[in-house]
């Protein structure tokens, strides 16, 4: 029957990650992959387990408590990030991130490509590495005119974007999901891959800003002028923005799991953005949009109307697919042969070299596999404590090992629909880009963790 299992995890595994090629939703096979793993193990009545990581073995359990187990772990991470996602659309409705723009006042396309990578590297820290594509691949549009330029532009942005959504807690959904399983502390995970994250992103720029393509100026009616539709965009921004990164500090005083101080965030947002909107002045008339100068839409509403569920539900189908190999044990098993032939690995702190190599192929495998369940079943793979090296390592791996290939990473995927960039012109120009950035930074975090941190 465990053959079973697997079969089926692989077949909607395949399907996940050909979803261009099937022309299929990636949300359908994640949700029947889970539905149908849980109704075999229910159907032939399979002993299932929870993972004692402390005494490093497996508990039997009953199937009704571990699956409310693993759908309470799962919720945590999805509650987070509705709240998340509705702070961003909230500062999109009052045309917040209109004020970006007012930081480009260069000619220079190098320039030009510093200020977009440092700028997605930031913003991905805060509002996650999607977002922060989506944001400023629309300001790229409207900057520059020239499309095989654009294309330049976004395959950096995707880099950066990636790389800065490595170090930060709520920047990247894998980083997330280590934050909220308790596998790392947001202080500990900014020390040990900020650097790592920063070399990541300079590296690359830096040899593509050596490129004829960013070489002379951009034309000068290119930049866009157009005034904000709502004098309260600049407030809600950094409202916004400074609501997201209060989360990490709630956790920290309160030791409630993010997702409270989230939604005590989005309250707080929230509530700004209804007495805003209640003014006559705050949304301007623009013919189209949606929004009515007077108010009477709420823009909590609005933004609810647009959070992308599809993300959601492939995030719920996803974690709770792998959380059925960690019930049946399959994954804890899979880890003792593993330590087995790599005999370092189990260790309470496992070998630095073997783990190392062990991550770097996940962080490898991330730009072809969905970098989701890979870290969703590293979880159940190594039994170490919280903020061992270990998960800090596997968070710089699995976010920025995506960037090596368009399709291995959520803003590679949606810089690939917004400017339609081909795979192959991606996978000549901007892969190897990619991959020396990540291996830079991950020389660096070895260096950090053996001789800085460790010494």
């Amino acid at each position: 029957m465990e053959t079973i299992i697997i079969i089926v995890f692989v077949i909607g595994y395949l399907a996940i990650t050909m979803e261009h090629n099937l022309k299929i939703d990636k949300l359908i096979p994640a949700l029947a992959m889970m539905a149908i793993l849980w109704a075999i193990i229910a159907l032939a009545h399979m002993d299932v387990f929870e993972v004692n990581t402390a005494l490093k073995e497996l508990e039997p359990t009953h199937i009704d408590e571990i699956l409310l187990h693993h759908l309470g772990k799962t919720a945590e991470i999805l509650v987070f990030l509705l709240g998340a996602m509705t702070i961003v659309e909230i500062i999109d409705y009052f045309d917040g991130f209109a004020t970006i723009k007012g930081y480009i006042k260069t000619k220079s396309k190098r320039k030009l490509l510093w200020l977009f990578a440092i700028l997605a590297f930031i913003l991905s820290a805060i509002i996650d590495n999607l977002t922060a594509t989506i944001v400023l691949i629309t300001i790229l549009q409207k900057v520059i005119k020239e499309r095989e330029t654009r294309l330049w532009f976004a395959g950096l942005i995707i880099i950066a974007a990636n790389a800065g959504g490595a170090w930060s807690p709520i920047g990247d959904v894998t980083t997330t999901m280590l934050w909220i399983g308790d596998k790392v502390t947001a202080p500990v995970l900014i020390e040990h891959v900020l650097i790592p994250s920063i070399v990541c992103m300079v590296v690359p720029v830096f040899f593509a800003s050596r490129y004829k393509a960013f070489s002379g100026l951009i034309e000068t009616d290119s930049v866009d002028t157009d005034a904000p539709k709502s004098k309260f965009g600049s407030t809600m921004l950094y409202l916004g923005l400074g609501a997201i990164v209060f989360v990490p500090f709630f956790k920290t005083i309160t030791h409630l799991p993010p997702y409270v101080g989230m939604m005590l965030s989005l309250a707080v947002v929230a509530t700004f953005a209804e007495i805003y909107s209640s003014s006559k002045f705050s949304i301007s008339s623009v013919e189209g949009e949606g929004h009515d100068t007077v108010g009477h839409h709420s823009p909590v509403h609005a933004s609810l109307s647009k959070i992308e569920l599809p993300s959601i539900l492939f995030f719920l189908g996803i974690l709770l697919a792998v959380a059925a190999l960690e019930s049946l044990g399959m994954l804890f098993h899979f880890a003792e042969s593993l330590e087995s032939t790599l005999p370092m690995l189990g260790t309470e702190s496992p070998g630095e070299l073997v783990s190392d190599l062990v991550v770097l192929i996940l962080g490898v495998g991330s730009a072809v596999i969905d970098n989701v369940p890979l870290v969703a079943a590293s979880m159940g793979m190594f039994s170490v404590p919280v903020d061992d090296p270990v998960w800090h390592f596997i968070a710089y791996s699995a976010g920025t090992g995506g960037s090596m290939l368009i399709i291995g990473s959520a803003a590679g995927v949606v810089a690939m629909g917004m400017e339609k960039i081909d795979f192959f012109w991606y996978f000549k120009k901007i892969a190897w880009l990619a991959f020396i950035g990540f291996i830079s930074g991950a020389i660096a975090f070895v260096l950090i963790r053996n001789f800085l941190l460790d010494g």
